[in-house]
């Protein structure tokens, strides 16, 4: 399941400088953290997602924690926190221990470049492990730093700057980086069980910078954003894991005057990668909404977003209906559910066409995005009879993936 997806800032100057959301949820969304506030003071938080009703648990230390300072949940309720100590990287586990916390240290990171920055990566599924990524000049490694038997163990070293980080699989073996080397940036998958073992997921054109955004285990929807097909200025694109046809680059993902940052990908799609609806944030002149996409249509449904919600956070229930968190004085930690628009009955052939579809003009931004699909968290605002989700696809095999280009099918390269 996709939850969310951390991103380099606009422009990809520094690709270190990360924009994360309000509240880190773990891979199947039992649980999130996020770094609260209260009186100028900074604390950990956890939410429980998978109860009747959400509720939080403060998870306050000795003394407040930076700004800074990264949380990520746990698939055992506990909440990695990650810290920065007189330039050593240090993780611990946080725990509620009545009406105290607990703290169990894993030990510590210290990175031999003093110009190194360390970030953990987005939560791997099945939540046992946590991972994190030390980018240097030259040089980039990935750490297991939670889940390991003697404490931070590196397991991989890559040539060249990375960001990014997305999970190929269920098992947590193959990890997606975006790689900069020889000034473009390239996607590749880096498999933590063969040694860090790398090789070329996205090579869209040669002079093109590709990252890759999202990816859902279930569909193989792959959510991109490239400038190869104009040059300079990066496109929202699409393709399809192991897929041999070409990425689009839909015209209706550019919104005029906004930026648009897709956040999670609705599962249990089993082969009907088209089908899926994709959660966008959405940030413009007027604040921040939600927008929901399908690569089936050809357009964007603006939805009005919940007060208070922890904007870039969500996921999506196998039945379409996007769960966002959100924290308001009134209600501290509420789930918002968005009923989106069903799918409408692409063209024959619209979604799985290897040809680029027709570009209409840029959209202008719209004026109010609509209100009437958000509802709060509650067992009565459940869709009624919703279909059955769809029987468990097997594991995929640790094969690499096919690099997706926009080129003929002869001129694909696969390992």
């Amino acid at each position: 399941m996709t939850a969310c997806v951390i991103e380099a800032t606009a422009g990809h100057e520094d690709e270190d400088v990360i924009a994360s959301s309000g509240c880190t949820l773990t891979a199947d969304g039992a649980y999130g953290a996020r770094l609260a506030s209260a009186g100028g003071s900074w604390f950990p938080e956890r939410w429980t997602l998978d109860g009747p009703e959400p509720y939080a648990v403060p998870l306050p230390r000795n003394q407040p924690e930076e700004p800074g300072t990264e949380v990520q949940p746990m698939a055992d309720g506990r909440v990695l926190i990650h810290r920065v100590v007189a330039g050593r990287h240090t993780f611990s586990l946080l725990y509620p221990t009545g009406p105290g916390t607990g703290e169990l240290p894993l030990g510590a990171v210290e990175c031999p470049d003093r110009t190194a920055r360390l970030r953990l990566l987005p939560p791997a599924p099945g939540g046992e492990r946590a991972y994190a990524l030390a980018v240097g000049p030259r040089v980039t490694s990935v750490w297991l730093v939670a889940g390991g038997a003697f404490g931070p163990e590196r397991l991989a070293e890559l040539p060249g700057r990375c960001s990014g980080g997305v999970w190929l699989d269920r098992s947590g073996r193959l990890l997606a980086l975006d790689r900069e080397t020889g000034g473009h940036t390239k996607s590749v998958v880096v498999d933590l069980e063969a040694g860090g073992e790398v090789s070329p997921l996205l090579q869209i054109a040669a002079e093109s910078d590709d990252r890759l955004l999202l990816a859902d285990h279930d569909s193989g929807l792959l959510i991109v954003r490239s400038d190869a097909p104009s040059p300079g200025q990066d496109r929202l694109g699409w393709g399809v894991l192991g897929s041999s046809l070409p990425v689009r680059f839909p015209e209706c993902l550019r919104v005029r005057d906004c930026s648009v940052t897709p956040f999670a990908i609705q599962p249990g799609q089993v082969l009907t990668p088209e089908s899926c609806a994709v959660a966008l944030r959405v940030d413009g002149p007027t604040g921040s909404w939600v927008g929901v996409w399908r690569p089936a249509e050809r357009r964007v449904h603006h939805l009005r977003a919940p007060e208070g919600w922890l904007a870039g956070s969500g996921l999506w229930t196998p039945e379409g209906v996007l769960r966002l968190p959100y924290a308001t004085e009134a209600v501290p930690c509420g789930v918002a559910r968005v009923s989106p628009p069903p799918v409408a009955v692409p063209d024959p052939g619209a979604g799985t066409a290897p040809l680029p579809e027709r570009e209409p003009a840029a959209p202008a931004a719209p004026a109010a995005p609509a209100a009437h699909s958000v509802q709060p968290a509650d067992p009565s605002a459940r869709p009624a009879e919703p279909p059955a989700p769809p029987a468990e696809s097997p594991a995929p095999s640790a094969a690499r993936p096919v690099p997706l280009r926009e080129a003929p099918l002869g001129r694909l390269v696969t390992n």
